[in-house]
């Protein structure tokens, strides 16, 4: 592997004015371009704050003007075996969805497609037309986490997946559903089944507001005439941070909504802590914190070429979300990816040889009765796959060791929640089946009282039964 150093790039877009908004203060803005990367924002209180992000694209801009700038060079780095992540970030309603997808995956106009679509269109072009390249396999993977639980949008049943890590694949989703793909119509159908899936809800800000992150994951693999590459690209779509007395939020769109603010805040002091990484010697990382943070370790602190785009409103009604959006992506220009470019050349195939440098002695053991019980091929089979989905580690491993601890202590945790949620579903059922019951008895007292009170109806129930 070769390591390139540099910083997450960073940019801002600036959406057009929506109807509210021109209804509310007109045509007026509270952002003043001064070039493509230098831009000044009034805040609240009329005071000026000034900005500079790698690029700047106002209201009007082009989507493939973004996507030439934003995602062409991370494609262009996936097909060469270099990891890649586009993340979009903003409050509510600010564009983040819309700039991803576009109006729709399928059947829509060139000048209207989003990222993904372009994403996907570019990564097979790129294939299609290189020269070196025999062999390519590309996989597509979709998740969104919802209410801390990671969701396969490929196939529901799998509501809450676990994030695990391995020398071989670094951070990735386990049991997710890969669906391989072998052109751009065959990719975009399966994206928009996936998207049909994702968790939306109403809000005052949003009528189709998304309650979830989503992650889209594309594996590629390519044999070339002297080696082999891989590469990993994932797009993230984030829920947009909300206040409740704006959004109208309540009963589970609150919930959701907390949610969705606290992951936001976790991936936050994720950012603040890799700043102070760079001065700070040892600082802990918290990716733990969350879900969100977990899933998008290798982006932004790991081995990937990120991009963050800031998705904001331009009206001063929205200035206050608009500059807290913009400080969070101008902490996150100071962080140093290391991009790393993966292959392998032919002497670093799966062989016996290369296998054994990743294996420990406790494994060897396990593998040791296997071979008296079993054939050696089935054993030889069965090592293979264990690597592949890094459950043989290194226990001298620190770092290994305390991420296997940790990803049992978070099955654990996941399988405590569920049964504490049945739990408390359980209680209120029963508290309510207490409440009708004191009801019926209250009722049948004073039916009784009534009874006893009048000896006309008293006598009348008696010969009357």
């Amino acid at each position: 592997m070769l390591k390139r150093m540099r910083n997450i790039r960073v940019c801002a877009l600036f959406r057009p004015l929506n109807e509210k908004e021109r209804s509310d203060h007109g045509d007026a803005v509270c952002i003043t371009g001064v070039d493509s990367e230098f831009f000044i924002i009034k805040d609240e209180k009329q005071e000026e704050v000034e900005f500079c992000f790698d690029k700047v694209f106002y209201q009007g801009s082009e989507q493939a003007d973004i996507y030439e700038f934003i995602a062409l060079p991370i494609v262009k780095g996936i097909v060469n075996g270099v990891n890649g992540a586009i993340i979009t970030y903003g409050q509510t309603g600010a564009g983040k969805t819309y700039t991803m997808e576009g109006p729709k995956l399928i059947d829509c106009e060139e000048k209207e497609k989003g990222l993904l679509p372009r994403v996907v269109d570019g990564i097979f072009d790129m294939i299609k037309h290189s020269n070196d390249m025999s062999k390519y396999m590309i996989k597509l993977s979709m998740v969104e986490i919802y209410m801390e639980r990671v969701r396969d949008l490929f196939d529901l049943s799998k509501d809450n997946l676990q994030i695990k890590e391995s020398r071989e694949q670094g951070i990735f989703v386990s049991g997710v559903t890969e669906i391989p793909v072998s052109d751009s119509a065959e990719a975009l159908h399966c994206l928009s089944s996936g998207i049909a899936n994702r968790a939306v809800g109403d809000t005052q800000m949003n009528v189709v507001s998304s309650r979830s992150h989503c992650i889209y994951i594309f594996s590629i693999e390519l044999e070339l005439e002297k080696e082999r590459r891989s590469g990993k690209l994932i797009l993230v779509d984030l829920a947009g941070s909300e206040k409740a007395e704006r959004t109208g939020a309540g009963g589970r769109v609150l919930e959701e909504a907390k949610t969705i603010n606290k992951s936001l805040s976790a991936l936050g002091n994720v950012i603040n802590a890799l700043t102070c990484a760079s001065t700070v010697r040892g600082n802990h990382i918290p990716y733990r914190d969350s879900k969100l943070t977990r899933i998008l370790q290798d982006a932004i602190g790991g081995d990937s070429h990120t991009t963050l785009l800031c998705c904001c409103s331009p009206s001063p009604s929205n200035a206050s979300e608009t500059l807290s959006t913009l400080r969070f992506g101008s902490r996150a220009r100071h962080i140093k990816a290391s991009a790393l470019v993966n292959f392998k050349g032919d002497e670093d195939t799966n062989s016996p040889e290369s296998v054994s440098l990743i294996k420990d002695g406790s494994c060897e053991k396990i593998l040791e009765k296997m071979k008296q019980r079993m054939k050696i091929e089935d054993v030889q089979l069965l090592e293979q796959l264990f690597i592949l989905e890094g459950i043989f580690f290194d226990p001298n491993s620190k770092e290994k060791t305390e991420a296997a601890y940790e990803d049992v202590i978070s099955t654990t945790i996941s399988s405590l929640q569920e049964a504490v949620e049945s739990l408390a579903t359980k209680v209120e059922e029963l508290k309510n089946d207490k409440l009708a019951l004191e009801k019926e008895n209250k009722a049948l007292k004073n039916q009784i009282i009534t009874t006893q009170s009048s000896p006309f109806l008293w006598r009348i129930c008696r010969w009357n039964p």
